[in-house]
């Protein structure tokens, strides 16, 4: 989806009197600003069934950590994937 802007009439009549040099400056700060976005991998929605007291368990001990439950499965995840996990005894492989 591509940023809207939205400007008053005060913004509008302020950038009137810019210099083409400041407006060229402001085109790329914000094609930067919001490049950067783009670059960002894509996410997928996925679906999984997960036993509810287990579910309740890990989003509880989250919200007490001050983390949203799903931002601590996808760190949960990519840990696990860190080499230095993969060969330690509490990361198995799953199913």
């Amino acid at each position: 989806m591509r940023p809207i802007q939205y400007f008053s009439e005060a913004y509008l009549e302020q950038c009137r009197s810019m210099r083409p040099e400041q407006i060229v400056r402001f085109l790329d700060d914000f094609r930067i600003l919001h490049g950067e976005r783009e670059r960002r991998p894509k996410s997928r929605l996925i679906s999984m069934k997960v036993p509810e007291p287990l579910l309740e368990s890990f989003k509880t001990k989250a919200r007490l950590s001050g983390i949203p439950y799903q931002t601590q499965i996808k760190r949960l995840m990519s840990l696990w994937l860190e080499p230095q996990a993969r060969g330690s005894s509490r990361a198995r492989p799953g199913p």
